[in-house]
């Protein structure tokens, strides 16, 4: 009973002195708000069952299997995006396609509210002059992206309202960005976004994607931003 006892005393000292594992945080799919058919006429439903259930899908398994036994597997996207040079393609490639997207399908709606209002509309007005030539600035900066990339609103660390554009799926939490700041709109450029219905069209693509832009979502980008711990860390 006595050697019974050690044995069972030296299993809990062992148990008790292996140093804790921080868990690894597993990037998953977000959860959309509407279904894929919702988004018609403007988006079809064939596009975007593939953009979301394949591509988007695709970003996700390999960003979890690039971070897999690595020390930046139990960091958020947010704080991956922010280093992300400190890391290899497959991360800033497949980070930055999970972090795009997800801000993508959640700044639509079918049902989305149509004009900004509040502080974000006056910030528009004083940086752009108004909601239209803001409109203007985003297509502009989407058609004239060449190749594949996004067009974003960004809000930058001194509280101004940038348009700007990045390639691939770079966007402007990176530490590799051009213009840095925190992302209260991204539009995606990539020919997978619209091409079953607009084909090389891309500008139609832009003009229709504002009838799904739900500006009550992006206000509440604008005052999230505002006050984010994101921008200590730029």
């Amino acid at each position: 009973m006595k050697m019974e006892k050690n044995i069972i005393n030296k299993a809990f000292l062992i148990l008790f002195a292996v140093p804790s594992v921080a868990v690894a945080q597993e990037h998953k799919l977000p959860v959309l708000n509407y279904q894929y058919i919702d988004l018609e006429p403007f988006i079809d439903a064939t596009t975007m069952e593939i953009h979301y259930s394949k591509h988007h899908q695709a970003y996700v398994n390999n960003l979890n299997k690039a971070l897999e036994n690595t020390e930046a597997a139990n960091l958020n996207i947010e704080d991956l995006m922010l280093n992300v040079s400190k890391y290899g393609p497959a991360v800033r490639n497949n980070g930055g396609g999970h972090y795009n997207h997800s801000l993508y399908w959640s700044i639509l709606s079918p049902k989305p509210q149509n004009e900004p209002s509040g502080n974000l509309s006056e910030m528009i007005i004083a940086n752009f002059g108004s909601v239209e030539e803001l409109k203007k600035q985003m297509n502009q900066a989407g058609a004239s992206r060449f190749g594949s990339g996004w067009a974003w609103l960004v809000l930058t660390k001194d509280m101004k309202l940038v348009v700007s554009s990045t390639p691939n799926q770079d966007n402007p939490l990176m530490d590799v960005a051009d213009v840095r700041g925190i992302p209260l709109i991204g539009i995606d450029v990539w020919e997978h976004a619209y091409y079953l219905k607009y084909q090389n069209k891309r500008p139609d693509y832009l003009d229709a994607i504002w009838n799904l832009i739900d500006w009550k979502k992006v206000e509440e980008n604008f005052e999230n931003a505002q006050n984010s711990h994101l921008f200590e860390k730029m």
